[in-house]
């Protein structure tokens, strides 16, 4: 199948092809057959066959790949699960000696020690056939409809997304209460996020009359309240009538 066939389903894994063999190519693309195709080629060619599909189809989301062709590097074009593609292509890893001039992709120490070899027998070691390396294709980006982003993304789970962003919706929180940032409440009432105090708020939007009832009993007792405090300060101002007994005599002596 042609690339123009893969590419509507706008899902490739950009795949580094480092010391991977053709035998071990074949095996993996006969792994994925089916849903996948496996396509690898000089960058230059790649990258004029994703420039002649985008200007054929009009898809120019596809041009976002172009920066990601460096190196030695392939494209799998699927129409399966990313997740799924990227597990099935990590099995076909197979062991590799060490040999001059390949990087190895892990660390091996080998102890200091007296082997009781001398320099002429060094050829003792390959005959074991020792393989601590491995290699195969390497996820190195994934593309979806015109997103570009790290494979580590495929590994979230729904779980780990519903986390992130009740962090993230904490952080937003303390840092708006950090600076005393009073619109809060619009977005709890804009959102389905909420906390006590706009509880309330949300309570009178969902039902006025509820609001023009506290505010009419508010007034009232803000009324009452004013009538007994002026009452008391009226009778605090009254003066005190005198007694008889205070002039001094009395009117019958």
């Amino acid at each position: 199948m042609g690339l123009s066939y893969w590419a509507l389903k706008a899902q490739v894994l950009i795949v580094a092809a480092d010391n991977v063999g053709s035998n071990q190519l074949q095996n993996i693309r006969k792994g994925l057959r089916g849903n996948s195709i496996v396509l690898m080629g000089k960058n230059t060619m790649m990258k004029r066959s994703v420039r002649i599909h985008s200007e054929k189809t009009g898809n120019k989301a596809y041009l976002s790949l172009l920066p990601l062709l460096v190196g030695n590097v392939g494209l799998i074009f699927t129409k399966g699960d990313l997740k799924e593609v990227t597990e099935e292509v990590a099995k076909y890893k197979v062991g590799a000696p060490a040999r001059v001039g390949l990087v190895a992709p892990i660390d091996v120490i080998i102890p200091p020690g007296n082997t009781g070899l001398d320099p002429s027998q060094t050829s003792f070691f390959q005959v074991p056939g020792i393989r601590p390396f491995s290699y195969g294709l390497v996820v190195l980006s994934a593309y979806d409809n015109g997103l570009v982003f790290s494979p580590e993304v495929l590994d979230l789970t729904e779980d780990d997304l519903l986390e992130k962003f009740a962090l993230g919706v904490s952080m937003v929180t303390s840092l708006s209460l950090a600076v005393s940032y009073k619109n809060l409440l619009a977005v709890a009432v804009a959102t389905d996020y909420s906390f006590p105090q706009a509880e309330k708020v949300k309570e009178y939007l969902e039902d006025p009359s509820k609001f023009a009832a506290a505010v009419s009993v508010s007034a009232v007792a803000d009324s009452i309240s004013a009538t007994a405090a002026a009452a008391a300060e009226e009778k605090k101002e009254e003066p005190a009538e005198e007694s008889d007994d205070d002039i001094g005599f009395s009117l019958f002596d």
